[in-house]
């Protein structure tokens, strides 16, 4: 911890973010991390260029588990930026029950740490302060069946997991199931409750953690995994190790083909 410290606070390192904070563009600080919730900034703007790359106008985006709003009103900012940069429209939408956390059901949802009641919401506060973003409350076990029916999203390409309870993510991930018109066929994902510290001791058999390996173990056509494309670079920020994409190995567009890179190397003679 002291040698990451360190590196840190390195004046250059320093330096180097607060001019980027000052006089980058939103891409430079949302990759050098000096934006507010870089996670959802880096969900959202990956699946806004992936949208454009396949001619998609509008796409969505949820938070699962929106308690005082703080990251919804981030997300709708995030929008509203990533929206000037790049043609493409932005629903979001936030799951919730608004009472507060209910019981754990067992201890897979990790009694030790969570208690029901937390992180209650002032409803009415909230939805003041809302400029688009449409507010889904009640168990997201129940919410979630009907939603696509209802509200007919556009296809979602960026969700925020952070209902803290293995049961409720568990629930929110069948999200990823519904029909193909209603998803990206790569879903950037962000789970809050995987990394924790000692207190939470978050591990691969209860909470989020096995909500994700259960998902893939039971999910032939979709699934989630680490992109390894977040090591690259000097930034070591936590949220980078709680991203997973979402293959939707099925959807019709999953092989278009949107790489920008030019793959042909020009011919070089070898001198004799």
């Amino acid at each position: 911890m002291a040698d990451k410290l360190k590196g840190l606070l390195h004046p250059r390192r320093l330096l180097k973010r607060w001019a980027v904070r000052t006089f980058g563009d939103y891409e430079a600080r949302l990759m050098a991390g000096v934006v507010p919730r870089p996670n959802y900034g880096y969900c959202l703007y990956n699946a806004a260029k992936l949208a454009k790359q396949l001619g998609y106008p509008r796409i969505s985006a949820i938070e699962f588990g929106v308690a005082g709003g703080n990251g919804l009103l981030s997300l709708e900012q995030h929008a509203k930026e990533i929206s000037r940069m790049i043609p493409v429209e932005i629903e979001i939408y936030g799951f919730d029950m608004g009472e507060g956390l209910p019981p754990p059901v067992d201890y897979r949802d990790l009694p030790y740490h969570w208690k029901e009641g937390f992180y209650k919401m002032d409803v009415g506060a909230l939805e003041a302060r809302l400029q688009s973003a449409k507010l889904i409350l009640g168990n997201v076990a129940d919410t979630l069946d009907g939603f696509f029916e209802k509200h007919k999203p556009a296809p979602i390409g960026a969700i925020s997991f952070d209902l803290d309870f293995y049961s409720s993510t568990k629930s929110a991930l069948a999200v990823l199931r519904g029909k193909h018109q209603f998803l990206m066929p790569r879903v950037f994902c962000y789970f809050d409750d995987t990394i924790g510290t000692e207190v939470e001791l978050y591990s691969d058999f209860t909470g989020q953690r096995l909500a994700i390996n259960e998902f893939n173990l039971h999910n032939d056509a979709i699934k989630l995994g680490f992109p390894y494309c977040l090591l690259n670079g000097e930034i070591t920020d936590a949220w980078r190790h709680q991203i997973w994409v979402a293959h939707l190995f099925q959807h019709p567009d999953y092989n278009t083909f949107v790489s920008d890179v030019a793959q042909q190397l020009p011919f070089q003679a070898v001198a004799r």
